[in-house]
């Protein structure tokens, strides 16, 4: 059996004592490996390794950790298939999208790669009477990242390359459902130069998460996951004083106006809809169209671009998408399905029951459809998380967009219109922190910043992006005057300031 283990200060480490969790290949429904799960003692490990690293590490200068990412962005390139089929072996993605996974979260390690440029501070001459001002940004020190299994690859890139480029250490928590490629990118940013210490990887469930909370030395922590743990691990951490990046669910909405271009609309609410089976912060889950004669065409439009889809497994380069991660995931999806039809939606595709020859034991789910969904109903306020599309008909836009203004999350949002004058007005006043015009996942480029609203984000700052780099250090401001042999100044028993 295949055994995967914690990564720290630069090399596998064992532990015959563990707990093990069972990591399954989701296409045969059967166990490939097992993972170690750490405890507190673990993590002091990882911290420890991370504090005696971390001060060297802070006192290169940012252009050379910038050609440390250089490499590291390299060997990501060229491990490129080797990573990819890692990852769909143990998250079930079709490959294509597992470099998409890979690719996305590479384009932030290329960001910053201009680490000079992005930590350069601010100065003012002559603030006051030969007064000068400056400040300056500096390391928090270590920081640790929890992440999801959705994106096993991307969102640990998106948290540690900030993170360690602006001179920190960094420990990451993968899921310990796909912990292979985590594991397998520390290995690589040591090969590009990185000193042991830097980044670490510990495997766990809660008793790690609780144990990388309480630990005093470290600074701050990043998640994504279930907005329910979000908002736990927020507060658990706030309350130690830690600084805070959570990022939660998501229940994101595409409304298609009656001027939309239906057929480019269809093709994307399909990917965005079904893509890695649904298994999304960022999916489109729900579609709004406004008016009855824009409902019916829509769907009669979905109807016939799910016919066409193909589920398969994921080395299959013909299927859209592969299975679900879990049986336990795979139920839960199905129990949507049919809470959603015991609270009135009509069920237009089922995709219950499909099975694969050869594969009969996979956790594979076809696309389902619901229409004449409501905003009461459970099904629509939840998040599925699996290749679930409910259709909620508007009558009007201010109806349309009062669906995502009002709803507990406030990830992305889409308007699929070709009128300009609409979409301004769309994207000012709808409260979701990410927006799209006729763009299906309005994910952020890697120099802005991801992140969502309402109960889909805790914390100040986002992830990536300028606000990645805010996050992650610690601003110094230094007011300086040098004495020009003059006279000295009166005693002063008031605020300083610059009259």
């Amino acid at each position: 059996m295949r055994m995967i283990h914690h990564f720290i200060d630069g090399a596998a480490v064992t532990d015959a004592a563990a707990r093990l969790g069972d990591v399954f290949d989701p296409a045969l429904g059967k166990v490939q490996a097992q993972v170690t799960l750490g405890d507190a003692a673990m993590v002091a490990r990882a911290v420890a390794s991370a504090k005696a690293a971390q001060p060297g590490w802070a006192a290169l200068n940012p252009q050379r950790r910038a050609r440390v990412m250089f490499r590291f962005k390299e060997l990501i390139e060229q491990h490129m298939d080797e990573l990819a089929e890692m990852l769909s072996r143990e998250h079930g993605k079709v490959i294509a999208d597992s470099k998409g996974d890979i690719q996305r979260g590479l384009e932030v390690v290329e960001f910053v790669c201009g680490i000079p440029h992005l930590l350069k501070g601010e100065f003012t001459e002559g603030a006051g009477p030969g007064i000068d001002v400056y400040s300056m940004r500096q390391p928090i020190g270590i920081a640790a990242g929890i992440t999801p299994f959705n994106f096993p690859a991307m969102i640990p890139l998106w948290m540690c390359a900030p993170a360690i480029a602006c001179g920190n250490a960094f420990i990451i928590k993968p899921s310990e459902r796909d912990p292979s490629v985590p594991v397998r990118l520390a290995e690589l940013a040591l090969e590009a130069g990185l000193p042991e210490g830097i980044l670490n990887v510990v495997h766990g469930d809660k008793v790690v998460v609780d144990a990388i909370l309480d630990h005093p030395d470290v600074k701050a922590v990043s998640f994504v996951g279930s907005s329910d743990i979000a908002q736990y691990v927020y507060g658990r951490g706030a309350a130690n004083g830690k600084r805070m990046q959570c990022m939660g669910g998501a229940k994101n909405h595409g409304i298609i106006m009656p001027d939309a271009d239906l057929d480019q609309a269809v093709a994307d609410i399909v990917g965005a809809a079904y893509g890695s089976a649904g298994e999304r912060c960022m999916a489109l889950p729900v579609v709004v169209p406004v008016g009855e004669e824009t409902a019916d065409r829509l769907r009669e439009k979905l109807v016939a671009a799910i016919a066409d889809l193909r589920v398969g497994v994921p080395t299959d380069p013909d299927a859209q998408y592969g299975p679900v991660v879990s049986a336990a995931h795979k139920a839960r999806v199905e129990a949507y399905i049919q809470m959603a039809i015991d609270e009135g939606s009509e069920l237009v595709v089922d995709g219950r029951g499909l099975s694969l020859q050869g594969y009969e034991d996979g956790y594979f789910m076809g696309p389902t459809l619901l229409d004449r969904v409501t905003p009461t109903m459970r099904s629509y306020n939840e998040e599925i998380f699996g290749p679930v599309l409910q259709m909620l008909r508007a009558s009007s836009f201010e109806e349309a967009v009062s669906y995502p203004t009002g709803h507990q999350y406030g990830n992305g949002v889409a308007l699929f219109t070709r009128n300009g004058d609409l979409a301004r007005k769309f994207m000012s006043s709808v409260e979701v922190g990410m927006v799209g015009i006729n763009v299906p996942i309005p994910v952020p480029v890697a120099y802005h910043s991801f992140g969502g609203w309402k109960r889909s984000g805790f914390g100040d700052l986002n992830q990536y992006g300028m606000d990645g780099i805010r996050f992650y250090t610690r601003t110094k401001t230094v007011t300086q005057r040098w004495p020009s042999g003059g006279a000295v100044l009166d005693q002063s028993f008031v605020i300083p300031t610059m009259r």
